[in-house]
């Protein structure tokens, strides 16, 4: 059996999970788990020999309360609802789903993560603002990033410096260099689609089209 010493901030992370709250809980709390395991076994609540195994502790104000998860526990649920208005008056019995939102605010969903920047080939290209930023708005929208790609272009349009339109872009895609290793490239065919969207500099030719 274990006893986690936990936070609030910790139940406010427990969305989409439900447990039994008793609050108030003085003395040896190993004695709790125990006598709360027993009294539920012999109530019929706890079945199949089932026992709460991992229990959490935390303070709320001065009251030392335990969290005895549903999970992993075969219980009867409405035996379980009975017992608790029957001894509230006792026990301070609440649902970890109620006692989060009536007591802590609400529970704290995790964030969703950011979407991963996609490799841009911008090192070597025509230095242009105007080419660069639609190089790489061009591949967001490749990636399902339309509306980054509006975003990055409207900031970018509304910076006050060439430097700060690159930190703009930089936010938003990976900006590499089209000679980088094999293993770092982008696909071939996502090469051959930005070959083709990639406005041509007259003015800058790469040596093999000089020979030509």
């Amino acid at each position: 059996m274990n006893i986690n010493t936990i936070t609030t901030d910790d139940l406010r992370g427990m969305e989409g999970k439900d447990g039994l709250i008793l609050q108030g809980c003085g003395g040896d709390l190993k004695e709790w788990v125990d006598g709360i395991n027993d009294m539920f076994t012999e109530a019929g609540i706890l079945k199949d020999g089932s026992k709460f195994e991992d229990v959490s502790a935390f303070q709320y104000g001065e009251l030392t309360c335990l969290l005895y998860p549903f999970e992993d526990v075969k219980l009867d649920i409405g035996k379980l609802a009975i017992w608790r208005l029957q001894t509230h008056a006792d026990f301070g019995g609440t649902w970890l789903s109620d006692f989060v939102p009536n007591r802590l605010g609400g529970f704290i969903s995790e964030p969703s993560p950011e979407p991963e920047k996609p490799d841009c080939a911008l090192i070597g290209q025509n230095g242009n603002v105007f080419n660069l930023v639609g190089i790489a708005a061009r591949t967001l929208r490749r990636n399902d990033m339309a509306d980054q790609a509006k975003e990055m272009s409207d900031r970018v349009f509304a910076s006050g410096s060439y430097h700060e339109a690159l930190n703009i872009i930089g936010e938003y895609v990976n900006i590499t260099d089209s000679e980088r290793e094999p293993e770092h490239r982008a696909s071939v065919r996502q090469q051959i689609k930005e070959t083709k969207t990639a406005e041509p500099d007259k003015k800058q030719k790469t040596p093999k089209q000089q020979e030509r």
